[in-house]
């Protein structure tokens, strides 16, 4: 399937497929494990600090995560997020962007989120990713890629 026919769950609480948030728009979708967590709260705080950089160049900013909408909403009033936070409880746009696979802690193995970034054109299209991300500074690099794919288009 498509990742654009996948749905998810989006702020309000509303099942939607992802091509009707992103279609008509250029869009930084990034993929992160948990709400709350150092590296993701890092990561999340970042793209909010740079949030007017992006809308700029007429980027919306879109995380997503497995995490409840509800978990979503605390995570963002807790940080003072301004990016939008979707829900993909099922994994399913996870997986379907490739974000999902084998990780690695303390020697065990298991699967799981990968962190991960893609920049979609206003046609949906993926134009650029980044798989397995490190969460400092990651934003601001996002950033020049979306400047440059701006520039081109």
């Amino acid at each position: 399937m498509s990742p654009l026919e996948v749905r998810v769950f989006s702020e309000d609480g509303k099942e939607v497929q992802l091509k009707d948030i992103v279609l008509g728009r250029w869009t930084v979708l990034y993929v992160y494990p948990k709400d709350n967590t150092p590296g993701c709260t890092t990561e999340a705080k970042e793209f909010t600090e740079i949030l007017p950089e992006f809308e700029k160049l007429g980027f919306q900013v879109i995380g997503v995560s497995k995490d409840s909408v509800n978990s979503h909403r605390k995570f963002k009033e807790k940080h003072g997020l301004k990016i939008k936070l979707l829900s993909d409880p099922s994994a399913e746009l996870i997986k379907a962007l490739g974000a999902w696979g084998k990780k690695k802690r303390y020697g065990k193995e298991y699967e799981g989120v990968i962190r991960s970034t893609f920049i979609l054109d206003p046609q949906g299209e993926i134009v650029w990713k980044k798989i397995n991300v490190r969460a400092k500074g990651h934003a601001a690099k996002v950033l020049e890629e979306a400047k440059k794919l701006v520039k081109e288009s």
